[in-house]
Formats: structure tokens, C-alpha cells, sequence
């Protein structure tokens, strides 16, 4: 059996992050602490000693600042201030404190490309002249004339289109209610670009930053992390960002080429071409190509050094995570050499799916980009923009990867996908490097591919006429209590008739409820509960990696070292042995005991010596 040679060494890295196992909350539907059907700061406080019985390191909370919530608090008005839906400063300060307490560094989300049009700066700026100081704090443009000469200005300065769906460009109206200037919006018309050339700009973010290190922060996830700077000119560009209005296309299509930004990713995973030695030779299956003006510009690395400084000033090893849609994985490590940031998501294993070539190659390409430069890798399989990975691992190609699923799309094979589901956890819990955990996987919760369309919130849906689904169903309000209503969401013994959860919940999370799982016994809660501690006891976050002997991704096997640990997982149709001289610690298989003589299709395991 041949494969590309990879042996990495255990990490000397001692700063927390470099091993961390991160719980991401989303906190409109983490819990609910008032009972409004809104999530809050205090239901997070609430749940803290959960997380901590959980066995994470941190947690990284999305936005919760002030916002009118066009996309999902990720449209800010005020990057000091926390939106009254989720609470005040003092519930803040109060959940820090108490996480602290607890052993859990906090992450706390920054989004830097663009603000509300709500914020106060946008509001100068749509009262004040073309061409003035506020601004040029923005992307303001004057429009291409429609008939040249003319002076109209009816047409937009260029043809990008938004991430969202539909045109890049919203045109203003002047105080004599006269057609004005144009602004760039590459997510939602309520979203303006900031201008990334601007002094002004640069530092009101460093301030931004200061704000919340000074209140005690660990370190932020810097939202659409390849955005901020434009190509010079904002010249014309033929590639796609996202399925634009109108078209008849199906919601489960492939990724076209250059499919980019937060909801509608790349198709970064790779796949092994030719030969059926796995990895010999790969590709990306989507590259972005002709490159976009508007992505992943030499410019955003000058920015990222400037914060690393920054947070030089703090004690405590602060950290940057990028969410950066780049490829191949040898860019993607530009954002995290040693003077950038600390840490970037690999999408690429995310985007893998359930398939062992596909897993190994993304697995490859991370660990030698990031070893490049010196920095720890991370694994994640799900978070709040993706479809839940049991319900993409139940479809009848495990590797695809929808933009959302509705009634009227494939539905998946439910027990089939959390099957693959928990070993694919097993696996990324157990590779060296910080594993990301998005709130509710440990649960083995599905997206909700029924939520009816009068539901749904997302701008993606609207602005591509529901071509897109959207990502509302993998942000459905956790289920707490099985008996409760809204299965818990809202804690009903401290309050009376709490308000039904701002998204519907799907039958099946009754089952799944915290309260259904906490101490069962082969029970997802309780594997992800043993494989974190697994994580911690084998120290796998700073750990060693080699694949191992049996490793053979052409028959669906993989498996590496970690340590003293063996890591096998299944995705073939046929059992796999458990090799001599070792014995299960650990599967992912419910029924499996530590007498198996096999890793069964469909499951891992964590093998010992012995």
C-alpha cells in the first residue's frame, strides 16, 4: 500500500490554543435565560457547567453585539455595546467571569469586512456629500453612465454580485432625492464593505479589538478573514460568487467555479485523481479560478501582522482564528504565519465528507501547510453556515455539500448519517492540532431539512429567491429538555409559558435532548464526552501523527498514529480488523464493546495496545 509520506512530531507549541477543543455557540439558540424564545448571555452562563462536563477548552461565541439582525447579528451597529436581545455588558462580563472560573477561555466573534448600515459611520455617510471625509470610510463609488456621456450614472460601478445573491452595489439618493453614488455590499444590501484603505478604519478596529482584550477576552474568530481588501481599479470579474437571482439551478448542485465567501464556501476539498494510490495525485475540485478581486488580496496580510501586534500586548497567549474560504491549503497558511495569526479553519477537511481518499488528502495537504509555517492545524465538520454533517453524511453522496436542505430536496438516511457522523467525530477529535465543536453536534443533532418556508430568515434565501435554502437549519435552538417545551430551550421551571423558539425544532430533537442522553451509555453526548477526554488524557491536541500500517483509503480505511493511540475508521462496505496486539479503547459503533474484533463499516475506533 502506498501513500505520501507524512510524519509529524508532537507539538512544543504550550500556548492554549494550539490544542484546544473549541465549542462554538451560536448564541441566538444556544439557551434561552428569559424565556423570550431568543438566546441569551445568560442562558450561555446557565449552561457553562455542561460545557465544562463536556471536556472543552473554550468557547467562541458568534456575534452578540448590538444589531438590527439582517444576517444573523453578523450585520454589526455597535461593536462595543450587547444587543439587548442577548443581554447587557454586566451579563458579559458576568458569563466571562464564570467561564474563567471554570477553566474555559472565551473566543468572541470580530467582523471586520463590513458593518451594519446601521452604524453610525454608515449613517454619516449616507447624510454627507459624494467624495466626503465619512465617506470614504466605505466602498462609495459613482455608477457607469448607461448611455456614455450622460452623466447618469445608471449603472453599477462594476458587475460583482453579492455573496447573498443578487447585485454587489446598492445605488444611494442624494438630500434632493436626485440618484447618488453607489456602495458595495458584498453580503447583504444592509452589510456595507468598509473601506480597508482608510487610516480611520485601521484604527477604529485596533480599538475594537483593545475594548474586549481589556474586558478579558482570549482571542477573536475573525469573520470572512480573506475579505476586507480590494483588487486596485475593483476591476470587472467573469467568476462566480454565488447562484445569482433568477437562476433555475437545483439547490444540491456542485459548487461552480469560484464559489466563495461565508455562505456560499468553495468546494475546497480535494480528491485523488488518477491511480488508485490515495493521494499520489489531487486537486482542488473547485478552485477558484479566474482569482476574485475581492478575496484573499496580498493586502489582508499587513492587516493581520498590525493585530498580531496588537495582542502582543497582552498577556495570556490572545489569539486570531481565521474563517478564510482560500485555497489551496499552502495559501491558506500565508494567514497563519508566525507574525499573523495564530490559527485558520481548514475547510478543506470539513468539505471532505465521508469519503477515506478525500479525508486522507485533506488531512495531508493541512498538516504539511500548516507545519510549514509552524502553526497547529484545526478540524472542523460543522458550524453555523453548513449543513449539519449527519444530515450531509445521510445523503446518497457523502461528500456533497448543499446549501441548505428543504422538504422538497433528497432527504438523508437520518441513523445512516449520525452512523458516519460520530466516527468522522472520533477521527477529527483525535488529530493533533484544535478541534472546533459546533453547539449541538456533541448531540448528534441533524439540520432541519423540513422548516418551512414562511420560517426561514436567512438573507441567502430571499436574495436567491429560495434557490438557496439557506442556513437556518443548522441554527435551530438547541433541545435541553425532551418534556419541555420547545424541548427545554427555555429553562420552564424558572419561568411560565416561555415563548416558542424564534426557529421551529424538528420532531426528532425530542430524542436527541440533552436530558435523553446524559449519562446513556453509547449515547453521542456520552461518546463525545469520552473522546474528549481521550483527547486530554492522550494529550492527542499536541500529539504526534503517522499513518498507520493498515491505513488503505482505496478500500475505505483509514488510519494513523497519535501517540499511543491507533485511530481506525470504517468508511468502506466491508469490517475491518482490528490489528494484532491491539484492543478497542473507544468506538463509535454503539453497540461495540472493547472485545470487538472489528471496526465495523460506517464506525471508528480508538485502538490501545494491549
Amino acid at each position: 500500500m502506498t501513500h505520501r509520506p507524512i510524519s509529524t512530531p508532537a507539538s512544543e507549541k504550550t500556548a492554549w490554543w494550539a490544542h484546544a477543543a473549541v465549542y462554538q455557540i451560536y448564541p441566538r439558540s444556544f439557551s434561552d435565560g428569559n424565556g423570550d424564545g431568543m438566546g441569551d448571555l445568560p442562558g450561555v452562563t446557565a449552561r457553562l457547567p455542561y460545557l465544562q462536563q463536556l471536556g472543552v477548552d473554550a468557547v467562541w461565541l458568534s456575534p452578540f453585539y448590538r444589531s438590527p439582525q439582517a444576517d444573523g447579528g453578523y450585520d454589526v451597529a455597535d461593536y462595543r455595546q450587547v444587543d439587548p436581545m442577548f443581554g447587557t455588558l454586566a451579563d458579559f462580563d458576568a458569563m466571562l467571569e464564570e467561564a474563567h472560573a471554570r477553566g474555559l477561555k472565551v473566543i468572541v466573534d470580530l467582523v471586520p469586512n463590513h458593518t451594519s448600515d446601521e452604524h453610525v459611520w454608515f449613517q454619516e455617510a449616507i447624510a454627507a456629500e459624494p467624495g466626503s471625509a465619512a465617506r470614504e470610510r466605505y466602498m462609495f463609488r459613482p455608477g457607469k453612465d448607461e448611455v456614455p456621456g450622460s452623466g447618469d450614472g445608471n449603472l453599477a460601478p462594476n458587475n460583482w454580485k453579492s455573496i447573498f445573491g443578487g447585485p454587489a452595489w446598492t445605488r444611494t439618493t442624494n438630500a434632493d432625492g436626485s440618484p447618488g453614488d453607489w456602495y458595495l455590499h458584498l453580503f447583504d444590501t444592509k452589510q456595507p464593505d468598509l473601506n480597508w484603505e482608510n487610516p480611520e478604519v485601521w484604527e477604529e478596529m485596533r480599538s475594537v479589538l483593545r475594548f474586549w482584550l481589556d474586558r478579558g477576552v482570549d482571542g477573536f474568530r475573525v469573520d470572512v478573514a480573506h475579505g476586507m481588501v480590494k483588487e486596485a481599479g475593483l476591476p470587472d470579474w467573469e467568476g462566480v460568487a454565488a447562484m445569482v437571482e433568477g437562476s433555475a439551478e437545483a439547490a444540491h448542485v456542485t459548487d461552480p467555479p469560484g464559489a466563495h465567501g461565508e455562505a456560499v464556501e468553495p468546494h475546497t476539498a480535494h480528491t485523488a485523481v488518477g491511480d488508485a494510490a490515495e493521494g499520489a495525485e489531487h486537486e482542488p475540485v473547485s478552485p477558484l479560478y479566474p482569482p476574485s478581486p475581492f478575496f484573499d488580496q496580498d493586502g489582508v496580510h499587513e492587516i493581520y501582522r498590525d493585530w498580531n501586534r496588537v495582542l502582543a500586548a497582552y498577556d495570556g497567549d490572545r489569539m486570531l482564528v481565521a474563517e478564510a474560504w482560500v485555497e489551496p491549503a499552502e495559501r491558506l497558511a500565508r494567514y497563519i504565519r508566525p507574525d499573523e495569526m495564530q490559527q485558520a479553519f481548514n475547510f478543506d477537511f470539513l468539505l471532505a465528507g465521508w469519503d477515506a481518499r478525500r479525508m486522507a488528502v485533506a488531512i495531508e495537504d493541512s498538516l504539511e501547510a500548516a507545519a510549514s509555517v509552524g502553526a497547529p492545524s484545526t478540524w472542523v465538520l460543522s458550524n453555523h453556515d453548513t449543513v449539519r454533517h449527519p444530515s450531509r453524511f445521510g445523503l446518497q453522496d457523502p461528500t456533497t455539500f448543499p446549501k441548505g436542505i428543504a422538504a422538497e430536496d433528497e432527504q438523508p438516511d437520518a441513523a445512516l448519517g449520525l452512523a458516519r457522523a460520530r466516527a468522522a467525530s472520533l477521527v477529527s477529535l483525535a488529530l493533533p492540532g484544535s478541534a472546533y465543536i459546533y453547539q449541538g453536534e456533541e448531540l448528534g443533532l441533524p439540520e432541519h431539512t423540513t422548516l418551512p418556508a414562511e420560517a426561514r430568515q436567512d438573507p441567502t434565501f430571499f436574495r436567491t429567491n429560495g434557490i438557496e435554502r439557506g442556513r437556518d437549519g443548522c441554527r435551530v435552538p438547541l433541545p435541553w429538555k425532551s418534556a419541555a417545551p420547545g424541548y427545554g430551550f427555555a429553562e420552564a421551571s424558572t419561568m411560565q409559558d416561555p415563548a416558542a423558539p424564534w426557529l421551529p425544532q424538528p420532531e426528532s430533537f425530542e430524542g436527541l435532548a440533552a436530558d435523553r442522553q446524559d449519562g446513556v451509555k453509547g449515547s453521542t453526548l456520552e461518546l463525545y464526552r469520552a473522546a474528549l477526554t481521550a483527547r486530554r488524557n492522550h494529550g492527542l491536541g499536541s500529539g504526534t501523527f503517522c499513518w498507520a500500517d493498515n491505513h488503505d483509503p482505496v478500500l475505505g480505511v483509514l488510519a494513523f498514529h497519535n501517540r499511543d493511540l491507533l485511530v481506525v475508521a470504517n468508511t468502506g462496505a466491508d469490517p475491518t480488523p482490528v490489528p494484532d496486539g491491539y484492543r478497542v479503547a473507544l468506538s463509535s459503533a454503539a453497540e461495540s464493546g472493547t472485545d470487538e474484533a472489528v471496526v465495523a463499516p460506517n464506525s471508528a475506533a480508538y485502538l490501545v495496545a494491549g
